[in-house]
């Protein structure tokens, strides 16, 4: 336990909602601290992207104890707190099962683990139970994502050696890199990801693993894959993040098309959107989907711009190996890049600009132009237009759907009648 003095942070720093939900927690005597990468950024002078709160707490008693509660998940059940639109996620502390750290004579063992079809480790899966806080450090998957701090004490906690890795700028699996790899290969993506953000060096151990069960990877939940892709392209450490991808032989299984066409095209829209993201601040609201996944394709999958066929569909000409890129991102994709040209037009009317304006593609134009276009003046001549102009939607009515004509009253009494003689 680290004292405050050591290590400063400030509680000023925190989310004030996470706050009231660690003192609520409390209150209730439950043990309740900030853990994972928000301590890490803290320690590290960054400002946390958000704050995540591990608990004794079981989740239906976080469900009693917050109204604004819902509780998410199968495997392993988590509670989301709301406040508006932020969500505070709380975690109960998860237990570390004994078998999951093999002995010494288990590691040397000559019996291995059941193999797949190409020779590697069959993946270990196992159920989630709940624990203590310090069972919970070593289920994280690496030390410097491993530490706690406690708003009561002000203190932080460290189980793992995590800080001195922090200070050493070294990433350190939690457990034998090769088992944890194994168990989720979206790991390597992860550690690859903190590498290139936070600008450390990978543990050997960890290099070898990566090294060796790299092609597990293209294994992965693809839906989970392309959130971690859109997290990567987000995160205003592209550029670096992806090359590292690909000089470990991690980006060809995730997605090839962009390992095997890859030029400096990619690498400059890819630096253009990371400039945006820093100079934006820390949450940039406007790099939606469409923008990331323009941002990372467009330079190696051009878009077909030409105008919708007799069916009104376009072919779906985006791929990324298995990853599930959603079609109405590509549509919005599209959208936005067949606009550019009009914005740049200096001819366009006053109707004209109005029906810009007016496409539903058109704040993701703007972005599109202010990252990409490299054309000031025309950003700012449209950052006028739309200054002096009210955006607002005009109101369509709907049509109403015709009221079922209620049978008069001579008509229900010959239904009557009918009925009697049926009868």
């Amino acid at each position: 336990m680290i004292p405050h003095a050591d290590r400063q942070i400030s509680l000023d720093q925190i989310d004030p909602d996470t706050l009231k939900v660690l003192s609520r927690l409390h209150k209730f005597n439950h043990q309740a601290y900030l853990v994972g990468g928000g301590v890490r950024d803290l320690l590290l002078g960054r400002i946390p992207k958000d704050f995540d709160i591990g608990t004794s707490a079981h989740p239906s008693e976080i469900k009693r104890i917050f109204r604004n509660c819902w509780i998410i998940g199968r495997r392993f059940r988590l509670a989301h707190i709301k406040f508006g639109q932020k969500t505070i996620e709380v975690a109960t502390f998860r237990r570390k099962v004994p078998s999951e750290t093999p002995s010494k004579d288990q590691q040397t063992s000559k019996k291995r683990a059941p193999e797949t079809a190409n020779g590697l480790p069959k993946p270990i899966r196992r159920d989630n139970t709940f624990g203590t806080a310090e069972e919970d450090a070593f289920r994280r998957d690496f030390t410097i994502n491993a530490l706690f701090y406690d708003i009561a004490t002000l203190k932080v906690i460290d189980y793992v050696g995590g800080l001195k890795d922090l200070r050493d700028g070294i990433l350190r699996s939690i457990g034998d890199p090769n088992d944890r790899f194994i168990e989720d290969s979206v790991r390597m993506l992860r550690a690859i990801t903190f590498m290139a953000r936070l600008g450390f060096q990978l543990d050997p151990p960890v290099h070898r693993a990566i090294k060796r069960h790299r092609n597990e990877i293209g294994k992965a939940s693809p839906a989970r894959m392309i959130e971690e892709l859109y997290k990567i392209l987000r995160s205003g450490f592209a550029t670096l993040t992806m090359r590292s991808l690909s000089a470990h032989r991690l980006l060809s299984p995730i997605a090839p098309e962009i390992e095997h066409r890859k030029t400096g095209s990619l690498w400059r829209s890819l630096e253009a959107l990371d400039l945006y993201r820093k100079k934006s601040g820390f949450i940039a609201e406007n790099l939606t989907n469409p923008i990331l996944l323009g941002s990372l394709t467009q330079p190696v999958q051009p878009l077909d711009l030409s105008p919708r066929r007799r069916d009104g569909k376009h072919p779906i000409d985006i791929k990324l190996g298995r990853l599930p890129v959603a079609r109405r991102d590509i549509e919005r994709l599209r959208q936005t890049l067949q606009i550019q040209p009009r914005l740049q037009n200096t001819n366009l009317g006053v109707a004209g600009q109005r029906a810009v304006m007016h496409r539903r593609a058109f704040e993701e134009a703007i972005t599109w132009l202010e990252i990409h276009g490299n054309d000031l003046e025309c950003l700012e001549r449209w950052n006028s237009i739309v200054a002096t102009n009210d955006l607002k939607q005009p109101k369509v009515k709907r049509r109403r759907r015709p009221r079922r004509r209620k049978s008069s009253a001579h008509n229900r009494a010959e239904d009557s009648k009918k009925r009697k003689v049926k009868e």
